[in-house]
């Protein structure tokens, strides 16, 4: 038998039968490590599917009821280019962003008299503009009426009438 006789040092028929040995056993390495590999993966599928109701599960027992009152659903707000209005820059885009006021919606349902207590609150330099216009332009910026506002801004002077 070949193997019996496998010696590295005596002749030069061991290097072939050397390399067989060792394909022979890298093709059952493979083959065994395919079968556990299965296996795992086959488990590790059951796992997730399980995990997977498990969250089903846990986002139905958590959604918030809908109630059929009077109650509305909370509007999304969508953060608005509140600069698009005269009068408003960076500076107070940031103000009227830090005081809860991020879209055209919410600068149209603000009172003059809220603006303006942001603008002197954050100091002389703000007090000098005058925020009576603002909700009328963020109106009509909210409803897209885009001619009127240009139409009402071309009459204004840094945001005054």
């Amino acid at each position: 038998m070949i193997l019996a006789e496998l010696n590295p040092l005596s002749t030069s028929v061991a290097i072939p039968e050397i390399v067989i040995i060792l394909l022979i056993a890298a093709l059952i390495g493979y083959l065994v490590g395919r079968w556990i590999t299965k296996g795992q993966l086959s488990r590790l599928q059951q796992v997730f599917e399980t995990k997977e109701g498990e969250l089903s599960e846990c986002q139905d027992r958590h959604k918030v009821p809908v109630i059929a009152s009077g109650i509305k659903p909370v509007e999304a707000i969508v953060k608005d280019d509140l600069k698009l209005i005269e009068g408003i820059g960076p500076a107070i885009e940031k103000l009227l962003n830090a005081g809860n006021i991020l879209s055209f919606s919410q600068l149209a349902k603000s009172e003059p008299d809220t603006l303006a207590a942001i603008l002197r609150a954050a100091g002389p330099r703000f007090q000098i503009h005058d925020p009576a216009t603002w909700p009328e332009q963020a109106g009509l910026a909210r409803d897209g009426k885009w001619e009127e506002l240009d139409q009402l801004q071309d009459r204004l002077t840094g945001g005054r009438g």
